[in-house]
């Protein structure tokens, strides 16, 4: 890694793949693009390809990227090309990396989305769909990402009523996915996690707003995910009360902090907030991850357990 961009000058292609997290009010926060485009810009020459892969809102690599880069005073689709393609990661996924993953491009101009696709195609395997602009390629990539925290979120609510009536969630779930059309899996949890799925879907919010329109849908399925740690905690309450134990002052043991199984990876994990919860409500609270000895959450560090040992499980007054 290096902050010195002067050797761009030397290659023909350039792939931009930072953070586009969210500010302090929820919106998009796309300074590390243009920062980074701005980069490339004092040393992009004739013939470069430039391709954008952050998760975006549509519009971001005609409206942001093309603009800066023409300062330097060559010309999208004439001197250099520009395209968009999505980056598809999904950390953990023992069949499925980078290498034999699709890829979707969409560049300025034929001739660009014609040259990403080649480029492309000589480094993976998973073949190389080709769409007629980046907006379509950063609109297909929020739609993914927000089809998943919708469903987790439907997912979610199900879980909530089906405990309210007493039936088994896990057993329906099981149930429907028999039927072999029309049907996929989700599955309830703490919330969502990630770098991706709780953010993205906000960028199509804010984007949306621009056209006059309230995505509704999305808005509800990030209000029902964002109170899953809270409904969490209150789950634990109820089955500690069942115990006439009281939640304050009982010894809760955390299993695993990560926003998935078998990562070491804790962004935006709702294990985090429902450990802030047990902790506030009074809780004697630890936790074990084999991939997270120990992380830093709103300017605290908590530091797990090395081990996971019989004698600290019955210790517990309640394992989550």
């Amino acid at each position: 890694a290096t902050g010195d961009f002067s050797f761009i000058k030397e290659v023909d292609a350039v792939a931009i793949c930072v953070p586009t997290p969210l500010d302090a009010h929820q919106q998009p926060d796309i300074s590390y693009v243009k920062s980074s485009t701005e980069s490339v810009s004092e040393y992009v020459h004739s013939g470069m390809l430039v391709i954008l892969e952050s998760t975006t809102y549509p519009g971001t690599t005609e409206e942001l990227l093309k603009p800066i880069l023409e300062k330097s005073g060559l010309a999208c689709g004439k001197d250099f090309y520009l395209a968009f393609s999505p980056e598809r990661v999904d950390p953990g996924n023992k069949q499925y990396k980078t290498k034999n993953t699709p890829k979707v491009v969409g560049g300025i101009g034929k001739d660009a989305t014609e040259v990403a696709a080649s480029l492309y195609r000589n480094v993976l395997n998973g073949g190389v769909y080709e769409v007629s602009s980046p907006a379509v390629a950063e609109m297909e990539k929020l739609l993914e990402n927000t089809y998943r925290n919708i469903n987790i979120g439907l997912a979610n609510e199900m879980a909530i009523i089906c405990n309210r009536m007493g039936i088994n969630v896990w057993e329906v779930i099981e149930a429907a996915k028999t039927k072999p059309y029309g049907f996929q899996a989700f599955y309830p949890g703490p919330g969502l996690g990630g770098h991706c799925i709780p953010l993205d879907p906000f960028y199509l919010a804010w984007k949306a707003r621009e056209y006059d329109y309230h995505t509704r849908l999305i808005e509800t399925s990030g209000e029902i995910n964002t109170a899953m740690p809270e409904y969490v905690v209150n789950r634990v309450m109820k089955v500690l009360n069942k115990k006439q134990t009281a939640l304050n002052g009982a010894k809760v043991l955390v299993l695993g902090v990560a926003y998935k199984n078998d990562i070491d990876d804790y962004r935006e994990s709702p294990a985090l907030n429902v450990i802030d919860h047990f902790i506030k409500e009074g809780a004697v609270t630890t936790y074990f991850d084999p991939y997270i000895p120990e992380y830093k959450h709103k300017g605290v560090i908590h530091k797990g357990e090395k081990e996971l040992t019989d004698e600290m499980l019955r210790d517990a007054d309640i394992v989550v």
